[in-house]
């Protein structure tokens, strides 16, 4: 004991010798928690409840039905105030006993089950049986101490169990895996229910369902839907891949077969490790940590490679399943805090936290070399809760410092002026109409907790367990009553290996008796990120003395070009449609070192277009910076093939927005002395996009916005146009032109209604908006000090001034090369295509179609389309060189079912 006693004194002081953060900063950033708590909630509750969520970018509910579907996202909405419910024990964890109260009355007087809705099974039972389990659990200890809640006789308790009861049918399967989505009001079977038909569901779909299930059990003396978690839990331990111990991530509900045999910790099987673990630790059963233990010896061995978690295939799990990582995997940190392996939560952290610094926030997807895969960032609070967990655990304060990181990016970046709106492109800054419910109920309780002293707490959260949307459950529900029939320990005849329980609770405390060894853990971790973008050292050519001609740097009207091309054999053919043929014959080059060069640069050729075709002309941002909206609101654009670029632009164009007339743009500009100066709206239609440029130009105009005449239409649903130019020179127009949807265009034109002057700044990306407000010039990047445009959009490359794609179009003699702005599932030659110098090459360049072309940037695409797509480029980028076209589809079509499926799964 005096040993203990003095590894914890010791501890004491080497972090309090300038390395941890005072009680009055805690104080300061625990109070500032709360204020974004306050303006998210009470943004939901003045605007849009009693709808289930908030959309904050238009300052109304989210109403299924009413609005434009998001197809499985949608599930988790029921019309039965979710985001109430869902946020019930937050309130009293932020000590806000009385909105608490008043919440709780609002949701029995107010909300309903009996709807004829179908819902997600899963986040039903994760968000609204959970919240109103944890509302109960909260009810119960204020009524307890006597001062609240005294007039409460277990009403939400008799709401989860009817809940409990319309979720029931779901599981009414041979193998007792249950229905992804079940009817609130019908079930699942007949004409009415609208469900019963899906043979599919995912692994933490049906594997998350025992802690509130057992709960309800356990509150409520009713054994069987704790018998039905535990079946399901059962099924899913017997069809494990016996010799990696692995699951998948998708399983046929009757067949129990595995439908996709990839298994990794993210998305899809996340949480079903989480309640194994946890089940355990809530109702004492070791089969729980003894099935979490064997599970978790074989991600160790063939799953974690630190700081990467990557998936594999489950019958070979030596064999990557994918090149990239999702964001729900950053959970996985905390639950190896639980299970007390800490080390490699340090580094994993480390990795994700580098990652964040890099892009602001998590992007929904990123490579294994840190690139954004998955542009999206839905205020996911996973990272904050390892976050916290590895506070608990070391007590470093550098965790604390990663809790900062998170509220001024929250605060910088997502805030709006109806609450927090999610992120639809961490590269741009671009907002989408979004705040689900899980961002008020985990990511506030995490951060808060993360900076409050265990003395402003009402209550001992050690007392509880976190449900994986971070309700609470009491640990005294192990010993409630519960029936004998629910079969303990009989679906296994494994012994317990002892083995298996080492550290299992360990005092993490005496872990680290230095402070250093965390940090020791985590400078190879950033220098790896750090390292990520590395920029090559320019070389020569050789034999000419000059620098060779850079595929990026290639412009088809620059004479020099032109003679260096000729002198390493490649010629130009114009072609009838505007495009310019590269042809090279390495016979004809001026040396044998001149031709090699001409098949180096051919070879960029085809590396940049693998490039372009995710980074032409990426979405840009149109981000509103007058009253009230101060740089809060942010929008998708479609960008243009002529004017202004905006990447190379360090401050953007800004001013106040005016509606040309005529609206069209095309004729000569009507109200040119109010367009004058100013950034002219203009309607889509009636002409080509470069003519309204330039009638807005020739009136004086400094920019241009084009709003698309198609109502209803979004960049959520809908790809995002790049506006080409009318098939002739477009070097007279100077000013920038971007695109917008129509709902994100009304967006504008209903601020410029209610506010009259609203001024906006057009740029590549969303600027820091303290910047904006004192009048400084503009950063050219998000965050002062941070890395330059490119390495904060993680893309690692040049702005190329080359056109855009190529497309194998057949190998004979010569290997042929289309550049062609509208293709998006091309795939580029290998290496053996291009061939030895004494092979013809010949690539076609696309100077620009004379008709609107999709932009393939994913801003603006529909969720499915955008990262579909993006899994495949991600993986044709690392395998051009050396796989087969056939190969690259095959790998194509395993990422695009593996998103379709993910996004089922709720990503």
């Amino acid at each position: 004991m005096p040993t203990i006693l003095l590894l914890l004194t010791l501890l004491g002081v080497l972090y309090s010798h300038g390395h941890g953060m005072s009680r009055e900063e805690k104080r300061k950033f625990r109070n500032q928690v709360v204020e974004m708590f306050d303006h998210a909630y009470q943004n939901y509750m003045d605007h849009a409840y009693p709808a289930d969520e908030l959309m904050p970018l238009t300052c109304r509910g989210r109403v299924r039905g009413l609005e434009p579907s998001r197809g499985d996202v949608d599930d988790a909405l029921g019309k039965f105030s979710l985001t109430l419910i869902d946020t019930l024990d937050t309130l009293v964890l932020l000590n806000k006993t009385t909105e608490f109260e008043a919440a709780v009355r609002k949701v029995l007087s107010d909300v309903t089950l009996d709807n004829d809705i179908v819902v997600s099974v899963f986040e039903t039972n994760i968000r609204v049986l959970g919240g109103l389990l944890g509302g109960h659990s909260m009810a119960l200890m204020l009524k307890e101490r006597g001062e609240h809640m005294q007039w409460y006789q277990d009403e939400l308790l008799h709401m989860a169990k009817d809940l409990g009861l319309r979720l029931l049918p779901a599981f009414n399967t041979s193998s007792g895996l249950p229905y992804p989505r079940v009817n609130l009001k019908h079930g699942v079977w007949g004409p009415d229910s609208r469900t019963g038909t899906e043979t599919d569901t995912c692994t933490a779909c049906a594997g998350t369902i025992i802690l509130e299930f057992a709960a309800l059990s356990r509150y409520t003396g009713d054994p069987v839907f704790e018998a039905h978690a535990r079946r399901a839990m059962d099924f899913l331990w017997e069809k494990r891949q016996r010799n990696s111990n692995l699951v998948g991530t998708t399983i046929n509900i009757h067949s129990g077969e595995w439908v996709r045999r990839d298994s990794g910790v993210g998305a899809g099987i996340d949480s079903y490790y989480e309640y194994l673990l946890k089940a355990y630790i809530l109702l004492g059963d070791d089969m729980f940590l003894q099935r979490f233990n064997i599970h978790y010896a074989s991600i160790m061995k063939y799953i974690s490679q630190p700081p990467l978690l990557l998936d594999v295939h489950i019958h070979k799990p030596l064999l990557p399943a994918r090149t990239w990582m999702d964001s729900l995997l950053a959970f996985f940190p905390g639950l190896q805090v639980l299970k007390g392996d800490i080390r490699p939560a340090i580094e994993t952290h480390e990795m994700l936290y580098q990652v964040t610094k890099k892009h602001n926030f998590l992007p929904e997807a990123f490579t294994t070399d840190f690139r954004v895969h998955w542009a999206q960032h839905p205020l996911r609070p996973e990272f904050a809760e390892s976050t916290y967990f590895l506070y608990k655990a070391t007590g470093d304060p550098y965790y604390l410092e990663a809790g900062r990181t998170i509220l001024d990016n929250l605060n910088r970046f997502a805030r709006v002026p109806c609450g927090f709106a999610a992120m639809k492109d961490v590269r741009t800054g671009s907002h989408e109409d979004r705040m689900d419910s899980f961002f008020l109920a985990e990511m506030f309780k995490y951060l808060f907790l993360l900076f409050a002293e265990d003395e402003e707490l009402l209550f001992d959260v050690e007392d509880y367990v976190f449900t994986t949307e971070a309700h609470f459950l009491p640990l005294s529900l192990s010993t409630a009553p519960h029936s004998s029939s629910i079969p303990l320990n009989k679906t296994s005849n494994e012994e317990l290996d002892d083995s298996n329980f080492d550290w299992t609770c360990p005092n993490t405390r005496l872990l680290f008796p230095d402070p250093a060894f965390p940090r020791n853990l985590r400078e190879p971790i950033r220098s790896a990120v750090d390292r990520s973008c590395p920029r090559p050292a320019p070389y020569r050519e050789p034999g000419m003395g000059r620098p060779p001609l850079r595929a990026q740097d290639f412009m088809a009207n620059n004479p020099e070009h032109l003679e260096l091309l000729r002198r390493m054999g490649v010629s130009l053919i114009h072609l009838k449609d505007g495009r310019v043929q590269l042809v090279q014959h390495p016979s004809q080059a001026v040396s044998t070192v001149a031709a090699e060069d001409g098949v180096r640069f051919m070879q960029e050729m085809m590396e940049l277009s693998s490039q372009q075709q995710k980074e032409q002309l990426p979405p840009r941002a149109i981000q509103i910076v007058s009253h009230p909206f101060f740089g809060r609101v942010v929008l998708t654009a479609g960008p243009a093939q002529f004017g202004t670029d905006l990447s190379k632009s360090s401050t953007g164009v800004r001013g106040f927005v005016t509606i040309a007339e005529p609206y069209s743009g095309c004729s000569e500009i009507t109200n040119a002395e109010y367009v004058q100066g100013h950034i002219a709206l203009l309607q889509r239609g009636q002409c080509m996009f470069a003519e309204k440029a330039r009638h807005i130009q020739k009136a004086g105009a400094i920019g241009g916005i084009v709003i698309d005449d198609n109502e209803g239409s979004s960049s959520d649903t809908a790809p995002l146009f790049q506006m080409a130019g009318d098939g002739r020179s477009t070097d007279d127009i100077t000013l920038p032109l971007l695109f917008l949807f129509h709902k994100e265009g009304n967006i504008l034109l209903e601020a410029l209604k209610e506010y009259r002057e609203v001024e906006v700044l057009l740029s590549d990306k969303a600027r820091d908006r303290a910047a904006i407000f004192k009048g400084k010039p503009l950063p050219g990047s998000l965050i002062e000090g941070s890395v330059d445009v490119h390495e904060a959009e993680g893309d690692c490359t040049t702005e190329a001034t080359t056109p855009t794609s190529f497309e194998p179009v057949g190998q004979s003699q010569t290997s042929t090369l289309e550049l062609d702005e509208s293709a998006h599932e091309e795939a580029a030659p290998s290496q053996e295509d291009v061939g030895p110098a004494a092979k013809d090459i010949s690539a076609t360049v696309d100077v620009g179609p004379q008709e609107e072309t999709p932009c393939p940037a994913d801003g603006g695409r529909s969720k499915t389309e955008r990262d579909s797509e993006k899994g495949e480029e991600s993986e044709r980028d690392k395998h051009s060189g050396s796989r087969s076209v056939d190969q690259l589809l095959a790998d194509w079509r395993e990422d695009l079912e593996a998103f379709q499926q993910m996004e089922r799964d709720e990503l």
